[in-house]
């Protein structure tokens, strides 16, 4: 499967991320979120891509970016933990409209829990469930598939884990027929840009399924091997050394133009991305805008 349609444009503005630069007027939050400008042969679609975990926080920020709650055409949520999708309910009453796509993987509602330092659930909360959602004026796509929103536009779907030294980043669980197992965070997705005489761009809540896992994947979908830009949270914060390492080669192979990553990247692995990427990274953070070409 190749998805060989492309953009003409695109832009991504940054409007929660974890950090804020020096004299900035945003608002940080640990979370992150993206507002999505795609557009081919004249045609407009606003994609929000997460909500972090503080909807008063966002909306404050698309004030000030202005952008409006009713602009935004569909919505997809990279995995279920909170600091991506609190407030989803609330951000689609903003919105104000019925039958918002709202696309996502099908396990994404599953209990998802951490034991350290306690235990702790860390997946959708209440007040965002399915019914929540569709009373708000959601109608969920969920799927397992890369599912194209527009042409050039489309998910990755659930990614296909083949590096030998990525893994989920953090002692995750769920609960399967009375049986507490490892959660493998099958339902963490990324959203793949397909820009015209530029390459692919990968937006990325946090990778969990391993940024390299991903990257692979979005060549194979685009059907080329030119990757343009990555944006998102790379989750290599509590990654061994040896990992930051290898994750930094592997990225050198697919040669980016830019990398902004931060949010769970860790400061560690954005040394790394700097050292190995030198101009070509910047460290994300809240009001950033990209706009291509």
């Amino acid at each position: 499967m190749a998805i060989q349609d492309e953009l003409n444009k695109l832009k991504i503005t940054v409007i929660a991320e974890d950090s804020v630069l020096y004299e900035s007027p945003y608002l940080g939050q640990h979370g992150i979120s993206f507002f999505i400008t795609a557009e081919k042969n004249g045609v407009k679609e606003n994609i929000l891509v997460d909500v972090a975990q503080n909807s008063a926080a966002l909306l404050e920020n698309m004030n000030m970016l202005g952008i409006t709650p009713t602009s935004i055409d569909a919505v997809v949520l990279t995995h279920c933990h909170y600091d991506h999708t609190q407030g989803i309910a609330k951000i689609l009453k903003k919105i104000g409209r019925k039958d918002i796509p709202v696309i996502a993987h099908p396990d994404i509602f599953r209990l998802n829990f951490i034991t350290n330092p306690y235990l702790r659930h860390v997946g959708i909360m209440d007040g965002d469930k399915p019914a929540n959602i569709e009373d708000s004026g959601g109608t969920l796509y969920l799927t397992k598939d890369p599912l194209e929103i527009m042409p050039g536009l489309f998910t990755t779907g659930q990614v296909e884990r083949t590096s030998t030294f990525e893994e989920v980043g953090m002692s995750l669980f769920t609960i399967e027929k009375n049986q507490v197992k490892p959660d493998p965070m099958l339902d963490d997705i990324s959203l793949i840009a397909n820009i015209k005489e530029k390459g692919i761009v990968i937006i990325t809540g946090c990778s969990h399924a391993g940024i390299v896992n991903i990257a692979k994947q979005a060549t194979k979908l685009a059907g080329k091997d030119k990757i343009h830009g990555i944006i998102g949270g790379f989750h290599l914060i509590e990654a061994s050394k040896d990992r930051i390492k290898k994750t930094a080669q592997a990225l050198k192979k697919f040669d980016p133009d830019w990398i902004y990553a931060g949010h769970c990247t860790g400061f560690l692995a954005q040394v790394e991305l700097y050292n190995s990427f030198n101009e070509r990274f910047t460290p994300l953070h809240t009001g950033m805008v990209i706009e291509i070409p």
